[in-house]
């Protein structure tokens, strides 16, 4: 090969390379691009393709959670024959327009308690009045259709018309799920689930209990003293124990003390400061027929109501015809380390009064009455007696308030 091809091949090579090395360099350049802009070196390529916004987690401060439920309560609905006679209106029982200035108060609660002092055995078994009761059960429509919800049944007039007295009245508010009744049962199995039992409002958990220490001598039937809730420390116990645990606050009705006495005498006391000790919250207690003072004892532990007097009765007599009415609220609060403080606040007062007029001796036109309605046509005086009666509920609780939230 002459030179001058020699020469020719050469800047054919050199020019190949040239090329080659343009390639390369292009190349480069672009894979430089390339990775910077995939990873953001060069380019902002979020202005051109939007991520999704990532949702920031917020830190969550739990904070306390307060429950509340307030509870009304009244005294005995004891049915004489003059109040069941007064109801008796073209051959039909109606007890509702006994209860028609109560109803817009009781109706406004979470519950409303009260004790139906005599059996409600029914038309079948014939009705009657002192000394062994038997009453309408439209005694128990009235007081549902007034917003009652809570019914004791332990009484001193349990046993009044027999075991047959008792299976009545029970059936009669198993009619009626709506209300806890407690103190009168068909079977052991029927008293234990009902002990057992765990009602809820509000978010608050409660048991509810009814004994009584008097029975007026009637004999409960051999082997079958689940009809009568006859009050014993050992039963109390087994009871209280079995759900305890399982609610907020135990609430018992107790039928003690001495009938027609302001004084709260030393049963009544050892009882309470009893079930305090099992961890019962309020005691609400019924039987001498007239008003006694409230208290708190056990440090705050235990709210006692130690006798709400009559609710409605024929007894004729300013102190029988006069009832408390008492207003407690039932306060659970969950702190924010899920611990829980439970407590009975708020205690409030009013009385309550039955009005009759009286025709040819005999008392007609049942209504009971809140005090502050009152005048003095319907009780002459009223204001005195309102002070006479608040100084006893007061004598040893003197800071409590008067006048409920329904004002």
């Amino acid at each position: 090969m002459s030179s001058r091809s020699v020469r020719k091949v050469k800047r054919k090579l050199k020019g190949k390379a040239k090329v080659f090395l343009l390639f390369i360099v292009l190349a480069l350049i672009g894979f430089g691009i390339y990775y910077a802009y995939n990873n953001d070196l060069l380019f902002n390529k979020k202005n051109d393709v939007k991520e999704p916004k990532k949702e920031e987690k917020k830190e969550e401060i739990k904070q306390p959670k307060e429950y509340k439920a307030s509870i009304f309560m009244v005294g005995d609905a004891l049915i004489h024959w003059g109040v069941y006679n007064d109801a008796l209106v073209n051959g039909v029982y109606d007890f509702k327009p006994m209860l028609q200035y109560i109803k817009p108060i009781s109706s406004k609660y979470d519950l409303a308690y009260y004790n139906q002092e005599t059996i409600l055995g029914g038309e079948s078994l014939g009705y009657s009045s002192y000394p062994r009761f038997n009453s309408p059960q439209e005694v128990g429509d009235a007081f549902i259709d007034a917003g009652f919800n809570m019914v004791s049944l332990a009484t001193n007039h349990t046993m009044d018309k027999g075991e047959q007295g008792v299976l009545n009245s029970v059936q009669y508010w198993k009619n009626h799920p709506e209300v806890a009744a407690s103190g009168q049962w068909s079977s052991y199995e029927d008293r234990a689930e009902s002990i057992a039992k765990v009602y809820e409002v509000n978010n608050i958990k409660y048991a509810f209990i009814s004994y009584t220490i008097w029975n007026n001598g009637l004999p409960t039937p051999y082997g079958k003293d689940y009809l009568n809730s006859e009050y014993s420390e050992e039963k109390a116990k087994a009871d209280i124990e079995s759900v305890r645990d399982k609610v907020d606050f135990v609430i018992v009705a107790m039928h003690w003390g001495t009938e027609y006495s302001f004084r709260v005498d030393y049963k009544q006391e050892e009882i309470a400061n009893y079930l305090s000790s099992l961890g019962v919250d309020l005691i609400i207690g019924a039987h001498p027929h007239v008003i006694q003072t409230v208290e708190s004892i056990n440090e705050g532990k235990t709210f006692v109501v130690y006798s709400l007097g009559n609710f409605i009765s024929d007894q004729d007599d300013i102190d029988n015809f006069t009832g408390l009415a008492f207003e407690v609220t039932l306060r659970k609060y969950v702190d924010v380390d899920d611990s829980v403080t439970n407590s009975i606040v708020d205690p409030k007062a009013e009385l309550v009064y039955t009005t009759t007029v009286k025709r040819g001796g005999v008392n007609h036109e049942f209504r009971v009455i809140p005090y502050p309605q009152l005048n003095n046509y319907q009780l002459p005086n009223y204001s005195t007696y309102y002070e006479k009666y608040k100084a006893i509920v007061n004598e040893r609780y003197p800071d409590l308030h008067w006048g409920l939230t329904w004002e």
